[in-house]
């Protein structure tokens, strides 16, 4: 082949290639002005998807706000019957106790002495206040000759007495307790003060 062959080959090749270029140019301007077109919507059209992307969204609410009703109904059942089950434990440990003083009365009735009755009041109040104390956290204070303490007492009256050098408690007439540490029951008591 001639040089002049391959020159006009290249030239026609170069030129196909400018047209295909140009053509690919053309279709992609035309496919940009198409999705500008889909893209602009008439102002009826955007109203429409607005109030459809509205409504969407009064559901949501709804939804949302109905679900947290519900929520907060069911936290408020389960509270419920957290109070009113709060002391069933307790309740059950004291059947116990109760029962004990039942057959104690029982027994009462066919007793000769009151020892033997005294005595099973004794035993039922000593399980009650172990119970009570191992398995609850309540304990008792106040007693005769302690100090006196304003903080756990409530003084009744109060007696001058020359033997005693500081407040001290002449007689409990209510013990005081305390639930895990925190006063629940003021002691009710008598104090014996200085004479001055």
């Amino acid at each position: 082949m001639s040089d002049e062959n391959q020159n006009t080959e290249q030239n026609e090749k170069v030129e196909n290639q400018a047209e295909n270029a140009a053509d690919q140019a053309e279709a992609a301007s035309a496919e940009t002005e198409k999705t500008e077109e889909k893209q602009e919507q008439t102002p009826e059209e955007r109203i429409a998807a607005l109030e459809a992307q509205i409504e969407e969204l009064k559901k949501e609410a709804l939804y949302k706000a109905a679900e947290n009703d519900n929520w907060r109904k069911r936290m408020m059942q389960q509270k419920e019957e957290a109070v009113a089950y709060a002391n069933a434990s307790l309740l059950g440990d004291l059947l116990d106790s109760l029962d004990n003083f039942d057959r104690t009365i029982d027994a009462a009735k066919d007793a000769k002495d009151a020892k033997t009755i005294a005595d099973g009041i004794k035993m039922i109040n000593k399980s009650l206040v172990s119970m009570l104390e191992s398995k609850y956290g309540l304990s008792s204070f106040g007693k005769e000759g302690d100090e006196f303490n304003p903080d756990e007492h409530e003084a009744i009256g109060r007696v001058e007495d020359e033997k005693v050098k500081k407040e001290t408690l002449q007689q409990v007439y209510l013990k005081g307790y305390k639930l895990n540490g925190k006063i629940i029951r003021h002691a009710k008591v008598m104090v014996s003060v200085p004479k001055a």
